[in-house]
Formats: C-alpha cells, structure tokens, sequence
C-alpha cells in the first residue's frame, strides 16, 4: 500500500508546480521578476525618481554600519558623493559592492552583470554585499533577452564576461542540484529606478 502512496504523492507535486507557473503566466514581465527576485531573498527598493535612489542608498548604508563602498563606476561614485559615503575602487571583501547591471531577468529573478560593472573581476571574488542599481528599462524575459541586449549595446568593445547572480542567500544551508557549485550568490539590494 505504501507504494501506491509514495507514486501518487509523487504525482501530485508537479500539479503544484505546474499551478504555479500558470499563475506566472499572468504577471507582467516586472511583477514576475519582482516575485521571483523576493523568493530568492533579494531585497527590492522600488525608487521613482534619483532623489529616492539616494535616500534608500542612504537608509541601506545607516542600516549595515557601512561607512565606505566599492565603486568602479563613475556615475555611481557621483551619487556616493552626494551623500558624502567614502568610496573605494580597491576590492575590499568585507566592503559592499556598488554597481549598475546589465539586465534584470524575470524568468528567474536574476541580475546579469558584465565587464563594464566588474571590470575584470569574477562575481565570486566580489564582496558578497551587493547594492545594484538597476533601471525599468533593464527588464527582460529570458536570459537570452539579456544577452542579446548586452550584445546590441556594446558597440566597440564587447564585454567578455557575462554573468549573473542567480541567488540572494549565501549563507543558505539547503543546496540546490542545479546550482551546485555556483559560487555567486549574493546579499543584494536592488535599487529599481522608474525610467520609462
């Protein structure tokens, strides 16, 4: 008898995971990212306007005891100077990383990154605090979208490294089998400026 339980309990597991996509189905494009981002622990700040980016950044850095930040890039170190946070371009490990992003990825909720954020660094030897700024305008479907994206926009020099963060949890104890072995998960913080 217990054979016949395990076989249809087995079964009934796919139907839930196949509700859960229908109801995917119906979201926009920006609400499955936002979901699919939250459940994997990111931790979302939606921002309408660049006086609010500077206000979250500001809470963000009050909350963590961060008094400096990794920063390679210019744009991003102007707001840092804004606010008066000190910046470095050193890699710091125990310093949080301050970047923009390439794409925002809906299908599962990551942040694909390239050359032009990281420089020439990997993820995995970035500090595991992240704070991204990222744009309604950077919301795609499919990572393929995001590539794509990246690959129109760069007109001379192509990035040569792409790569996203696919999990917001490092210190997570349950591994999951197809993210074995990735070394990139973040403690992130998305600052989700309106531009469209």
């Amino acid at each position: 008898m217990s054979l016949f339980k395990k076989f249809f309990q087995q079964k009934k597991a796919p139907a839930d995971s196949q509700k859960e996509e229908l109801s995917n189905i119906n979201l926009s494009t920006d609400e499955l990212f936002v979901k699919k981002f939250i459940q994997k622990g990111g931790k979302f700040l939606y921002c309408n306007n660049k006086q609010e980016v500077t206000e979250h950044l500001i809470k963000i850095l009050a909350e963590n005891n961060w008094n400096n930040v990794v920063c390679l890039d210019e744009s991003l170190n102007k707001i840092l100077s804004e606010i008066k946070s000190a910046k470095t371009s050193k890699i710091l490990l125990n310093l949080p990383f301050f970047a923009s992003c390439e794409a925002l990825v809906a299908e599962d909720g990551s942040i694909m990154f390239s050359t032009e954020q990281l420089g020439d660094n990997k993820l995995k030897d970035l500090p595991t605090n992240f704070i991204v700024l990222g744009k309604t305008s950077q919301l795609v479907k499919t990572i393929s979208d995001g590539v794509m994206g990246v690959r129109l926009r760069a007109t001379k020099n192509k990035p040569t490294i792409v790569s996203s963060v696919k999990d917001y949890l490092p210190n997570k104890s349950e591994v999951d089998f197809l993210t074995y072995g990735n070394t990139n998960s973040k403690t992130l913080y998305l600052l989700l400026l309106e531009d469209l």
